[in-house]
């Protein structure tokens, strides 16, 4: 007898008939094509339980997606409608999955199982090397370039053979000593996490035979987000029964920039001749008033699979059209918007509760707009977090004890012992380290090897010998503690034990002129102790960061997989503030309540007439562009519940120059006309506080005539 409830195996209660043949479509390749508020989540949990229902073991379903939030969501939902049996379910990132992949099998490819994940920092790092640059924004050019290479399953030989002029050959040539120096520290970057697993189904038959067996489907939630690697991962882990299902929107890909292409889409029904197409339609979350402007706004992008979303939630506000002098002005009046709808709540609500602070939400195209919102919302004393913002993980502190972890798995992480043995310091000088490095390149042996090498006394005097070496037996001793510390209070304990070896608050002291500023840096060091201290006793999921009961782990199985994660979800939890975020940080998002800010030709759509090339390569450039552009647009007014506003800007800033704004084409596009409400919030503040005013003159009067009658009585 089950003791958790089971989806029924064919009318699923609160799904209509379009999530209903979603859920129950299992013989072969489906496409979902999920409109913004359209359930997609949910139907993707229910496809789970049902594919278990008709007989798959949990173990054999396996639900990809691109965050660790949305892992972490989706298994809380499947685990909340299948019970335990979503326990065996793996429900992770592309990445995630990556990872399981190079663990088990990558000694395929001559990777270790203790490999090390480098993070941009240490990439950059490798590439100023390899390319004997100091300038990091040329690293970070040849980054960016290295990733869409991978992205487009390309190694070193094949990026040069395709080169367009000398400088892609240079970044080429520069892509091969840098692959040369992963493999020496046994290290992947990123991008390795999806082109390594392709490498071992295509070249390795038992393993991709192993993966398709063990995978009965596969669900792929945000399939418009895919590359052209991650496609081709997708079809080798399905094989020819193609069991899987993706689900996306083509309205929504606004992820063209890292690599994502609509071409997946355009594949499938090619690729897949029987592939079953269902649309989602009917959204969940908007007015009909902020749905047809969505609408129209996507309308004159061309259609791989046309739909046209609707609501039932009626017609709602319109939506507001909101024209500022200014940045600054702009500023003033989304606060004025703010103030005023909190202001209805109370007067709407019997209680006099205003609207919580988390029910709004400010978007814009560009981090730097966040500024003037943060001026403003700090004179009025609007509680507000900008999302998207530094990662708990980019701390320069965090950084330093990751590495230091890092190097206890994986003794070739040439980056991680660069960062450990200096920080603190150690009385062991960048000459010394220096000399380490050429000694250890030319015997070709990783740094930490050649701290231990009988010819190293040749080349460095027998105190930095003494000192080298006794750092090395120190990770080696913490190596050994790390790898038999189990649980979650071991794990306090040996944490705790070794900063107290390192010194490490007071380098943290030392390091800072702000007491403040240290005593913040080691509260940030106490919770990642606190937080990896749960990971080792079970309480946290390491494939998705969800809080749930797991197996207990050692120390050093926990720190295998801490590189895949880019913020602690715990730190993540829902506060009362009012959200500042770029558009595509929104994606997957909603508030009660949002303002679409500065939408002026140059920041959205962002500026289209920089492009070089030819005549017609630059047309069909800017017009791809542009229809990114209008999916962003799209993503931001479908992040609306109940509210809108679209804000314009009559002069707005342009590097250190002031010039005319121009309202967004895609404001006209909306068509507007017959509903669209233009306001000056201010106005409506007066109005909200003559109301307030006229209410507590009636209670003052009604008193007072109560007063007066019982005095008669």
């Amino acid at each position: 007898m089950s003791s958790h409830p089971s989806p029924a195996s064919s009318q699923v209660t609160g799904l209509n008939l379009a999530q209903q043949e979603a859920v129950n479509y299992m013989h072969g390749p489906c496409l979902v094509l999920a409109g913004a508020g359209s359930g997609k989540t949910r139907v993707i949990t229910h496809k789970i339980g049902r594919l278990i229902l008709a007989g798959l073991k949990p173990e054999q379903v396996a639900a990809i997606t691109f965050t660790n939030k949305a892992a972490a969501e989706m298994r809380e939902r499947a685990k909340t409608l299948i019970g335990k049996a979503a326990k065996g379910v793996l429900i992770c990132t592309f990445h995630a999955l990556g990872v399981r992949m190079l663990r088990q099998d990558g000694e395929a490819l001559g990777l270790k199982k203790q490999f090390s994940i480098l993070d941009t920092d240490d990439v950059n790092s490798i590439l100023k090397d390899a390319g004997g640059s100091t300038d990091a924004a040329m690293a970070r050019q040849w980054q960016w370039t290295i990733s869409a290479w991978k992205n487009s399953g390309f190694n070193a030989a094949q990026a040069e053979a395709q080169a367009s002029g000398d400088e892609e050959r240079l970044i080429a040539r520069i892509m091969a000593r840098y692959e040369e120096r992963l493999t020496a520290y046994q290290s992947v970057d990123f991008d390795d996490l999806i082109g390594l697993p392709l490498k071992l189904l295509r070249e390795h038959d038992a393993v991709r035979d192993k993966w398709q067996a063990s995978l009965g489907h596969v669900l792929v939630d945000e399939y418009q987000d895919t590359n052209a690697t991650q496609y081709e991962v997708l079809k080798l882990l399905v094989g020819p029964r193609g069991r899987f299902t993706a689900v996306g929107d083509d309205d929504q890909s606004i992820y063209g920039w890292r690599g994502a292409t609509l071409d997946n889409l355009k594949k499938l029904p090619v690729d897949y001749p029987n592939l079953r197409v269902i649309k989602l339609e009917q959204n969940y979350r908007s007015t009909g008033a902020i749905l047809r402007a969505a609408n129209n706004v996507i309308a004159p992008n061309p259609k791989l699979f046309p739909k046209t979303l609707f609501s039932e939630l009626g017609e709602g506000e319109p939506v507001r059209v909101v024209d500022c002098d200014s940045e600054e002005h702009e500023a003033e009046r989304v606060v004025a918007r703010i103030q005023s709808l909190r202001a209805e709540g109370s007067l709407q609500a019997e209680g006099g509760q205003h609207r919580d602070w988390q029910d709004f939400c400010v978007l814009y195209r560009a981090n730097h707009m966040a500024k003037p919102f943060e001026k403003a919302f700090r004179k009025a004393n609007i509680p507000y977090k900008v999302s998207g913002g530094q990662s708990f993980f980019d701390r320069a502190e965090i950084k330093d004890l990751c590495c230091w972890l890092r190097l206890l798995v994986n003794n070739n992480d040439d980056p991680a012992f660069m960062r450990a043995v200096t920080t603190p310091k150690r009385g062991i000088g960048h000459t010394t380290l220096g000399t380490l490095g050429t000694f250890a390149s030319s015997a070709r042996l990783s740094l930490f090897e050649a701290l231990f090498s009988n010819s190293l006394g040749s080349v460095l005097p027998a105190k930095a010998v003494a000192s080298l070496q006794e750092f090395g037996r120190y990770v080696n001793e913490l190596e050994y503690r790390a790898r038999h510390t189990v649980g979650a209070e071991n794990a306090r304990t040996f944490l705790t034990d070794w900063l107290k070896d390192i010194g490490y608050e007071q380098h943290l002291y030392d390091g800072e002129d702000s007491e403040k500023l240290a005593a913040a840096r080691w509260t940030n060091v106490m919770d990642f102790c606190d937080w990896m201290a749960q990971r080792c006793g079970g309480q946290i999921d390491d494939t998705s960061g969800a809080v749930i009961a797991a197996e207990t782990k050692t120390m050093l199985e926990v720190v295998q997989t801490i590189a895949l994660l880019s913020t602690i979800s715990e730190r993540e939890g829902d506060q009362n503030v009012v959200t500042l975020s770029t558009l595509h940080a929104a994606k997957g998002l909603e508030w009660p309540h949002v303002v679409l800010a500065g939408c002026c030709e140059g920041l959205l759509p962002f500026k289209l007439d920089d492009d070089d090339g030819t005549d017609a390569a630059k047309t069909e450039n800017i017009a791809q562009r542009l229809q990114e552009e209008r999916r962003l647009m799209y993503v931001g007014i479908t992040r609306a519940q109940h509210t809108l506003a679209v804000n314009w800007l009559r002069r707005r800033k342009k590097g250190r120059d002031t010039v005319a704004g121009v309202p967004s084409r895609f404001i006209a596009d909306m068509a507007l006309e017959k509903t669209t409400v233009r306001e000056d919030p201010r106005e409506k503040i007066k109005a909200l506080r003559a109301e307030f005013a006229k209410r507590a003159a009636d209670s003052a009067e009604a008193n007072s005539l109560a007063e007066a009658a019982r005095n008669a009585g």
